[in-house]
């Protein structure tokens, strides 16, 4: 016979804060329209309810590929949401998660209860659904404490990249400017960049060497309790 709960039960979903970085090195998030109700029309992070077979970051992988056709990517668990009236229908626990994206290389496309998905400027948001506001703040400030001591700012870079690109990403995700000199210096001394044989193209400038984050040597020396903080 199954089990009867003597408690209520809450339902639980996920929510995903997708960030991705422009070519112009403007800083934005994934939303989607909803396309039912609560909050029909409005903007809000892709996610939906976990399914009773699947793990929760099963299910955010999937909610993504659903709604935006977004797949592959770094995702990491954020915080649990879990105020009461956070969703009209019902109790409801959110847990977040967020990603990190070269937004360049993953065309959208809506789908299941989403009528369109877009890239937001973090400085030019709509009204979001839900408190999903909330889940973006604690989001936004996961991501400026993490981009310091770990290198998952990478991940919103093209695969290959010019320093300038490197310090630029930095200054938008962290808000402020940085020392040129210093920077450079202390991200070249890591000895985690790959120069290659290859310069920018389609600049009117002149063109900056290319250069490629070496994964393997950051693990290798992640092993050997290397600490990697810009």
């Amino acid at each position: 016979m199954p089990y009867t709960y003597d408690y209520p039960r809450p339902g639980l979903t996920v929510d995903c804060v997708v960030f991705g970085l422009d070519e112009q090195i403007d800083l934005k998030v994934l939303l989607i329209q909803r396309q039912i109700p609560p909050f029909q029309h409005q903007w809000a992070l892709p996610g939906g309810f976990v399914q009773m077979d699947e793990s929760l970051e099963d299910a955010a992988r999937r909610e993504l590929r659903e709604e935006t056709g977004v797949q592959g990517i770094f995702l990491e668990q954020l915080y649990t949401f879990g105020d009461l009236g956070r969703d009209p229908r019902d109790r409801i626990i959110s847990v977040a998660y967020y990603a990190l994206i070269n937004l360049i290389e993953y065309p959208l496309q809506a789908s299941t209860d989403a009528e369109d998905a877009a890239w937001y400027s973090i400085e030019n948001l709509p009204s979001l659904a839900f408190d999903h506001a909330q889940i973006l703040k604690q989001a936004i400030r996961r991501l400026q404490g993490k981009v310091r001591y770990e290198p998952i700012g990478f991940e919103l870079l093209p695969q290959k990249f010019t320093l300038t690109q490197i310090q630029q990403l930095y200054e938008t995700v962290l808000g402020h400017p940085l020392d040129k000199r210093n920077f450079r210096k202390k991200l070249l001394k890591m000895d985690l960049l790959i120069p290659l044989d290859e310069q920018q193209t389609g600049v009117a400038h002149r063109a900056a060497r290319l250069y490629q984050f070496d994964q393997s040597k950051y693990e290798l020396l992640k092993q050997q309790g290397f600490n990697f903080e810009v």
